[in-house]
């Protein structure tokens, strides 16, 4: 009996055991873990909902110029018939062909004024954009028109323009195009290639301008980012916004640095028609041999970036659990060691239990109240209960002063690197160095 009492009464005993009971604490801490994962997934669903009901990522392609004509062959044949004599047959052939021509110069102008909708606890970032498209198309790369050969019907041409979800509109003017203009009807007629969109006829077009101008302006709803593909031979583009988390996404980022500051940022692209892989002007034939091109290819754009959400904050401090755990269960065995005492199995669980408790009064807090706000309820708390509680365990008001200490240095700490985004790592690492070099200092004297 004293072998088996000598040996539980060991320090290596009780560290063994103590390690136990840590890693057993990791099952409360995975549960609280699994209750932040639910809640994130709702609230995910929930902005999901949001942004479907307002509009989606919008993504502008266009405008380009469909052209129809009809090409016209005449043929004439020699044949033989069984008496020898020749004679010549004529015959008329007409060819229904579409061109499509791309803008020579475009220009995107577009103001990005952010919105917030709200949804039972739940708010999410939105955005109302004021769209300018505005350039010119080079009619003369159209087929040469010719009475006798070839006719283009002006009166069935039309302008189209690709918009991924276009029940956001909210507001829209009439297509300028040189002096005259052109109601927008929806969709884009062109399947193939510009699945969603509106159009404009453009049967008051004409040749006599070789350069038309043209000019759309339009209102609509969106989330997330906004791109656009840049089809003309010559693309410039502006994007602005009142928001000051812009993250350049699509294949292309700004020319120059964009301007960010805490008014908002803007941003501006200018991008020649080598950077993309589809032409300027393509014949839309039908078959098996028909090009394809595929506008949505080349692509730049913004999305409003929302910072660390809350939580992704809670998540990333439950990474840091284990290690509180651990570093308060060997405290209360340092104290074991000192004082000769021993602290009862349930104490330790309690405690651990405790420390997995400031998770969940954390999600709790932070779906009604400000981070900070909750984030201390939070810590005040959990520090509040392990102090008290281990004033009563350990029977000496110092070393629960002393546990108070070193809980509110850690959770000061934890916050400090949950408002960190780039260098969240960094602290994260400095910390855990400066606990092990605590520890070892601690336990330099320590013997067998």
């Amino acid at each position: 009996m004293d072998k088996l009492k000598a040996i539980s009464d060991s320090i290596t005993f009780r560290t063994f055991i103590i390690t136990l009971l840590a890693l057993a604490m990791l099952i409360p801490l995975y549960m609280t873990q699994g209750v932040i994962s639910e809640r994130n997934q709702y609230y995910q669903q929930t902005l999901s909902n949001i942004s479907k009901g307002w509009g989606k990522e919008q993504t502008i392609v266009g405008p380009v110029l469909v052209v129809p004509y009809v090409e016209h062959i005449f043929s004439a044949n020699t044949v033989t018939d069984e008496n020898g004599e020749s004679k010549t047959i004529s015959r008329d052939i007409f060819n229904n062909k579409t061109i499509i021509l791309l803008p020579e110069e475009l220009k995107i102008k577009a103001n990005l004024n952010e919105q917030f909708r709200k949804r039972g606890i739940y708010s999410t970032l939105l955005y109302i954009a004021d769209l300018t498209i505005s350039g010119a198309f080079d009619l003369s790369l159209l087929p040469p028109e010719d009475s006798t050969s070839r006719k283009v019907k002006w009166d069935q041409a039309y302008l189209a323009i690709g918009l991924s979800d276009t029940k956001a509109i909210t507001e829209t003017t009439p297509i300028r195009w040189d002096k005259t203009s052109a109601p927008l009807e929806p969709g884009t007629n062109l399947d193939g290639f510009l699945k969603s969109g509106f159009h404009a006829s453009m049967k008051h077009t004409h040749r006599f301008n070789p350069r038309p101008e043209f000019r759309i302006k339009l209102s609509l709803k969106g989330s997330g980012g906004f791109r656009f593909a840049p089809l003309g031979k010559m693309t410039k583009a502006s994007i602005s916004s009142g928001w000051p988390h812009p993250s350049f996404q699509g294949d292309l980022l700004p020319n120059n640095e964009p301007k960010i500051s805490d008014d908002g940022f803007s941003a501006y692209w200018s991008i020649p028609h080598l950077a993309r892989d589809y032409p300027q002007n393509w014949l839309l034939e039908e078959g098996k041999d028909a090009p394809t091109y595929d506008l949505y290819s080349l692509t730049a754009g913004v999305d409003l970036f929302t910072p660390v959400s809350l939580y992704t904050k809670i998540n990333r401090s439950v990474k840091y659990g284990a290690l509180f755990i651990g570093l308060t269960f060997i405290v209360f065995l340092l104290f074991e060691m000192i004082s000769q005492t021993r602290t009862h199995t349930i104490q330790y669980i309690l405690v651990g239990i405790s420390l997995s408790l400031f998770y969940l009064i954390l999600v709790s807090l932070t779906e009604h109240l400000p981070f900070l706000i909750s984030y201390a309820y939070a810590a005040a708390t959990t520090i509040g209960i392990i102090t008290l509680y281990s004033a009563a365990v350990l029977r000496r008001f110092s070393r629960a002063i002393m546990i108070f200490l070193l809980l509110s240095s850690l959770y000061g700490v934890l916050f400090f690197i949950l408002q960190m985004e780039d260098y969240a790592l960094l602290a994260g690492t400095g910390l855990i160095t400066m606990i092990v070099i605590f520890m070892m200092f601690a336990t330099r004297r320590l013997q067998r």
